[in-house]
């Protein structure tokens, strides 16, 4: 049994990711009132000091997460996460911004980078997009828009491209790649795929990752969308004699 990459949690302590256009009524960061920029680089100084209590100060006591995670949750879960890692260092980007009855709504693109040691050395690489609603200086909701996530257990890691579409319609198929550029030569490569979902139960459930011998140079999987709305995280497992990489990517069905 083992956990998928599950990381979109440790950007709800420093808000979310991903590169994206800015929405139609909203309005670009250079733009930004200081009171906001303000705001995001202290959550951004307190995740990197991995400081609980000053990151959920910026939490209000009705947090709500579209992952199920509410400020109770998250205030017992994130520590935990720190742990796991010598170093972990956080880099929020606001992509853009409106003002809304005296509050703000900002989307944000949240990079994470992180190492672990034990029980072997693992590379953590995380881009995720969210968008949040303030009240004041809390933050009172968020949204995961998008996320890539990836564990590699190599400096520099294999290059693995992705196919995924971010998002699928109810009880669409959808297609699920992971190709290993480098050549293989006469290594062998392991593989599995799973999706699963993205709440706060699911975070903390085990899945079990049957590998298989792969005949080609990556994953190759086709999928079934769930029949109502709802969010997947979809992961790849690849693994050689030489290192291994871990690979997930969010699919939104709607």
């Amino acid at each position: 049994m083992m956990h998928s990459c599950r990381w979109s949690l440790l950007s709800l302590g420093v808000l979310g990711m991903g590169i994206c256009t800015v929405p139609a009524h909203a309005a670009p960061p250079d733009t930004a009132p200081t009171a906001l920029v303000t705001i995001l680089e202290a959550i951004e100084t307190a995740s990197n000091e991995q400081d609980i209590e000053s990151v959920m100060a910026f939490y209000a006591d009705g947090f709500t997460n579209n992952d199920g995670f509410d400020r109770t949750t998250l205030q017992a879960t994130l520590p935990q996460l720190w742990e796991r890692y010598e170093s972990l260092n956080y880099r929020v980007e606001l992509q853009s911004w409106e003002e809304i009855d005296g509050n703000y709504v900002a989307e944000t693109v949240t990079y994470i980078d992180g190492t672990q040691t034990t029980p072997r050395r693992i590379n953590l690489e995380s881009v995720i997009r969210s968008r949040q609603q303030f009240q004041g200086n809390q933050i009172t909701s968020q949204e995961i828009l998008s996320e890539r996530n990836q564990l590699s257990s190599e400096t520099p890691p294999q290059e693995v491209v992705v196919i995924l579409p971010e998002r699928v319609a109810p009880s669409e198929s959808y297609g699920f790649d992971a190709i290993v550029q480098e050549p293989l030569g006469e290594r062998y490569l392991l593989g599995a795929a799973l999706d699963e979902g993205t709440t706060a139960e699911d975070f903390f459930t085990p899945r079990p990752l049957d590998l298989e011998l792969l005949s080609a140079g990556g994953l190759f999987k086709v999928g079934d969308a769930p029949k109502d709305a709802d969010n997947l995280w979809v992961s790849g497992l690849l693994v050689r004699e030489d290192g291994l990489v871990v690979i997930t990517r969010r699919l939104r069905v709607e």
